[in-house]
């Protein structure tokens, strides 16, 4: 019974006793159940750091929106997404009309959209107010950041159960998704948009440099566990969940910003899973001396 009662008073009782603590809880578990599986989407497509560039290059309009409308979390989640938007629009142009490939040109785009972003919120606002955006605030997210949350995680889910079959195709084989009739553009438009929404959720909780964390740290490791899809997708979504629940025990208890202590813990278990994992380190090196008998 004691070692129950030190386990509830250790692992439950913050949530319990502090509103925050729960809210924080809950933000971070609906993060977790969208942005990891589509960080495994955007591993299959060979664009992992396509998330990393978009939720930079959201910065621009999350400042519009503060400039205009003070820390207003509508006002600065509008911004985000028409600028991410915006940002995926003109990579794609100038791939369509140079010779420059996506990639390169999100690149180019990006880069200058975070040192455009980091100006504006600089001349019109405090160290605090850049601090806030940059790297978010996970224990501040109140009613309102949670319901955004929660419905952005809800229509992610739901878009990506019933456009789950296209996006497959389009990821594995979009040729032939095309010759059957299928809108390759249009289900790689829609996926991109989700990419965009789950960023612009996280970055109140996580900030814009680290909202790709929880995204894409779970999903490069669910790969190193699973072969199927389906298995990469519930993993993912797994890790993410943990880490989120970790990260928030280890700040609480350590005095520590929660935000980076939840991508540190992220960071823990992909390199436990390099490790461990039947793809990972440990288990090539057992296999070393059956393979060369």
């Amino acid at each position: 019974m004691m070692l129950l009662h030190d386990f509830y008073q250790f692992a439950i009782a913050p949530f319990q006793e502090f509103a925050f603590m729960r809210r924080a809880l809950v933000a971070t578990l609906a993060l977790a159940l969208s942005s990891a599986p589509l960080g495994v989407m955007l591993t299959l497509r060979r664009m992992s750091l396509f998330g990393e560039a978009l939720s930079h290059a959201v910065l621009p309009g999350v400042a519009a929106g503060f400039i205009f409308f003070g820390l207003s979390l509508p006002a600065l989640s509008i911004g985000g997404f028409l600028a991410g938007v915006i940002v995926v629009a003109l990579a794609g142009w100038i791939s369509r009309h140079t010779e420059l490939k996506e990639d390169a040109s999100l690149a180019a785009v990006y880069v200058v959209a975070l040192a455009l972003g980091v100006i504006m919120i600089s001349g019109h606002g405090t160290q605090l107010d850049l601090l806030h955006i940059l790297f978010g605030n996970v224990l501040g997210v109140d009613t309102e950041g949670l319901l955004l949350v929660a419905g952005v995680s809800s229509l992610s889910v739901l878009l990506m159960a019933g456009l789950y079959r296209g996006l497959l195709l389009e990821s594995f084989d979009p040729s032939f998704l095309a010759a059957g009739g299928g809108r390759n553009t249009v289900y790689q438009q829609l996926f991109l948009m989700l990419v965009v929404l789950n960023l612009v959720a996280s970055f109140q909780t996580l900030g814009t440099l680290m909202a790709v964390g929880l995204m894409m740290l779970p999903a490069v490791s669910a790969r190193l566990w699973h072969d199927t899809l389906p298995a990469q997708l519930a993993n993912s979504a797994v890790q993410a969940a943990l880490a989120g629940y970790a990260g928030l025990m280890l700040s609480y208890y350590a005095s520590v910003p929660s935000g980076p202590v939840i991508i540190v813990c992220a960071g823990g278990f992909y390199f436990l899973s390099l490790i461990f994992a039947p793809r990972g380190w440990l288990p090539r090196i057992l296999r070393r001396p059956h393979l060369r008998a």
